[in-house]
């Protein structure tokens, strides 16, 4: 199994002293369900701390209830409504340039606000963007609307930036969304996330709870137990990682 690889390049860093983090994110959360109470279950059992990525929009006390003592989970910002907003032909997105920059503005000035007033213990200011694409003018605006940190897709690609927003990517995604949009196979996203594993790195793993299948309940169980607790990495809540005095380079906005 392909699994070994992570094995075998965690073990190496163990042995060197070095350790790689890993950090999980959970896209469109809204409410409680069904799927959601798998994902807690799984993280619960391994102690693998969430950061769930929350549609301000459709949102209210039903998941905040539900939340309520989960000191495992963090909550983030996602967008507004997931709208696209991209003309025809352009890949989706709703934090583009295809609106007045007023008006973006606005609804993610009231995204954070909603959510840090139903998840005042657990709420992180950091906006994940919907489609994982946003407008650099967008992002200038970020650190004066009171976001500290921003979570997209692959590498980094921004230059450092001097009002100390920050970026904590995501790199290894488990949805096959271009064929079956159902679970990736296991033994590549085992190789993925091994050829990730370097001392001093940070892996993010991104997970869509909604559109989870067997496929990916089992690979989340069996990516767990064979990270928690191992002396080459650490799972870390993404608050805990943006608190770092530095990031790896790659990861600096």
């Amino acid at each position: 199994m392909t699994e070994r690889l992570l094995i075998d390049a965690l073990d190496r860093l163990a042995e060197r002293g070095s350790t790689v983090d890993f950090w999980l994110r959970d896209d469109d959360c809204i409410e409680p369900t069904v799927a959601l109470e798998t994902l807690l279950a799984a993280t619960h059992r391994h102690a693998i701390p969430l950061t769930l990525a929350v549609i301000p929009a459709f949102t209210g006390v039903p998941l905040a209830a539900r939340l309520e003592g989960e000191d495992n989970v963090l909550v983030a910002v996602h967008g507004w409504s997931h709208e696209n907003h991209a003309p025809q032909g352009v890949k989706k997105r709703e934090l583009g340039a295809d609106r007045p920059l007023a008006i973006v503005e606005d609804e993610l000035r009231q995204g954070l606000a909603l959510l840090s007033r139903l998840h005042p213990a657990r709420f992180l200011p950091m906006l994940v963007p919907p489609w994982n694409r946003i407008d650099p003018a967008v992002i200038e605006r970020l650190s004066s609307l009171g976001y500290r940190s921003l979570s997209t897709f692959g590498p980094a690609g921004l230059a450092p930036r001097s009002d100390g927003l920050r970026l904590l990517n995501t790199h290894v995604d488990v949805i096959d969304w271009h064929g079956t949009r159902g679970g990736r196979d296991a033994d590549s996203l085992f190789a993925e996330t091994a050829a990730l594993c370097h001392a001093g790195s940070v892996v993010g793993l991104l997970t869509h709870h909604l559109v989870h299948d067997a496929m990916v309940t089992d690979f989340l169980e069996r990516l767990f137990m064979l990270t928690a607790g191992h002396p080459g990495c650490r799972w870390r809540s993404a608050a805990d990682i943006l608190s770092s005095p530095t990031l790896p380079a790659d990861q600096k906005a």
